[in-house]
């Protein structure tokens, strides 16, 4: 992969708040020479909390010191973790161009026990205040820190947004006023309605998303705020906001006013949005729109930090969506588009079970569905993930072939963090999801080990994507089936890429992608060549071949 380097010239841009600090590598953006493109972006999530601990004085915050279940408490990891690994270049290694972090709001600071231990909210999705960010993850400066180092090196940052519900009621915190949320029912999943006008478990109060009536501000956050010496402020930001739109204050425009904030702020890049389906399809229409009047806001206040023309991003979990759908989600009694509701992507439930089917099988239906049905949209798949018990190698038993799969499909990719380095996803001693949220596996990455071998197997699968936009965006095209050699293109930038490939000396037709004298390398082994007579001759180790021109 060729990298571009240059010096930015905002020195403060690089003075770390963190307690730990790392190399000059701060001062070198990775840059490419195609173009980020979202549809064919590779996508790290990490869940804040259990990725790196940089600074440990954060650890403790608003009286969370109950003992619970075995990871069910904070681990410590924070800002300053992801922020050190940003300057490490761990992500930039990988080829990742995009970060998904779980919501980093204010979290309740009380546990539930609800059969398996006592357990905080590490994970982010119990809110108790959206306006605040939550002191064990860092402060509003290293965040501005970690969105504008990751921006430094050509990696986007996408949040997690919440708008179906607030946290849990616990002895510390309240459940917001009846014209806010409902306690009940709990959904049953028998229609629309039984799926968006209801808890989605018990003790998880349900924002009325249906509401549009006005609404006073809940009692607990005008407190709260008040004590904090804002509350003028924030409400007068509320007041010009909803004369902006003209809209009612109900529940969920205050909260699309305070999710928007953090694009208008700081300048992220894309939000994950979670429980789509649980929420009526034209709140999404209307988050959508507010979204993206706060990045184009955002780039008119800050022109030396805009990195290209591309839009907010936004990516929808509709719980059980498959790409064989289309653009479809079918309730029992209704079929919703979301893609024409405000999403540019949904998550994709599908690749995650297909152990059963060949690479080819698996690539040609996706690039057929994302190259007709979409129009456009994609999606986004991942082989593990923080909620999902039935991953694709559960046991870890073939990491190499499970990522070769992840990054060489057409969409977007979603790495989990530690599938590059099979962290395991049972532990233990822990009880259900806790098991897929184990702490990231650092200490396995050892000189020699396979862990480290399996790292290097992901860092150039990903690097190929991220030079290129045609892996995950282009166009594909079956060159031969054994081996399985294909080639994908996306405007100017294709590529060839082989599976199962032989080991040692093969002869590959590339007549149809590139003219006699082309020089070409292969990303993987390193090995380069020129074509000749409408063939490249190779020797390779390995039984993959990513084949990239070369200028």
């Amino acid at each position: 992969m060729k990298k571009i380097f240059f010096t930015l010239g905002i020195a403060s841009l690089f003075l770390s708040s963190c307690s730990k600090t790392t190399t000059q590598a701060t001062q070198t953006n990775h840059s490419e020479k195609q173009p980020f493109v979202w549809n064919g972006a590779n996508i790290y999530f990490l869940l804040t909390d259990r990725f790196e601990n940089g600074d440990k004085k954060n650890d403790i915050n608003y009286g969370r010191t109950a003992e619970t279940a075995k990871l069910r408490g904070f681990e410590g990891g924070d800002f300053c973790g992801v922020i050190n690994k940003i300057e490490d270049n761990y992500f930039s290694d990988l080829g990742v161009n995009a970060i998904w972090m779980t919501p980093i709001v204010e979290q309740i600071h009380g546990f539930v026990d609800e059969g398996q231990g006592k357990t905080y909210g590490f994970h982010g999705y119990w809110t108790k205040d959206w306006t605040s960010i939550d002191k064990n993850w860092g402060t509003e400066k290293e965040l501005q820190e970690l969105v504008d180092k990751a921006h430094a090196k050509g990696i986007r940052i996408m949040l997690d947004a919440v708008i179906n519900h607030t946290g849990p009621f616990t002895n510390s915190d309240g459940v917001f006023p009846a014209d806010w949320v409902r306690v009940s029912p709990q959904c049953t999943y028998e229609s629309y309605k039984t799926t968006i006008e209801c808890t989605l478990v018990k003790n998880l109060p349900d924002i009325l998303t249906e509401s549009e009536n006005d609404v006073m501000l809940p009692p607990q956050l005008l407190a709260k705020w008040s004590k904090e010496g804002r509350l003028d402020k924030e409400v007068a930001e509320l007041n010009v906001f909803f004369a902006k739109y003209n809209l009612p204050k109900a529940p969920k425009y205050y909260i699309m006013k305070w999710l928007s904030d953090y694009i208008r702020k700081y300048g992220i890049d894309g939000y994950r949005v979670d429980t789509v389906k649980h929420t009526e399809e034209n709140v999404w229409k209307k988050f959508e729109e507010i979204c993206q009047d706060a990045f184009t806001e955002y780039k008119a206040n800050n022109p030396t930090k805009v990195l290209d023309q591309n839009k907010f991003f936004l990516l929808g979990e509709v719980y059980g969506y498959s790409i064989n759908d289309g653009q479809q989600y079918n309730f029992p009694d209704k079929t919703v588009n979301y893609f024409e509701n405000g999403f540019d992507a949904l998550i994709n439930f599908d690749l995650r079970s297909t152990q059963k089917e060949s690479n080819q099988t698996v690539f040609d239906r996706y690039n057929d569905i994302l190259q007709n049905k979409m129009k456009g949209k994609s999606v986004m798949s991942y082989i593990t993930s923080h909620d999902d018990g039935s991953p694709f190698d559960k046991d870890r038993q073939n990491p190499w072939d499970a990522g070769t799969r992840l990054l060489l499909a057409p969409g977007i990719s979603q790495i989990y963090y530690g599938d590059e380095t099979a962290r395991p996803l049972e532990v233990e001693g822990v009880d259900g999801d806790a098991n897929l949220r184990s702490n990231m596996n650092w200490e396995d990455i050892k000189p020699n080990s396979e862990t480290e071998s399996l790292l290097n197997h992901y860092q150039k699968l990903g690097q190929f994507r991220r030079s290129h936009p045609a892996v995950g965006a282009g166009n594909q095209t079956d060159l031969q089936n054994s081996p399985y050699i294909f080639t994908r293109k996306y405007k100017t930038d294709e590529v060839v890429i082989g599976l199962e490939m032989p080991i040692g000396k093969n002869t590959i037709n590339v007549s149809s992608v590139w003219k006699d004298g082309t020089k070409v390398r292969d990303a993987y082994s390193g090995f380069s060549g020129k074509v000749v007579n409408g063939n490249l001759e190779l020797n390779t180790t390995f039984d993959i071949v990513l084949l990239e021109k070369v200028n």
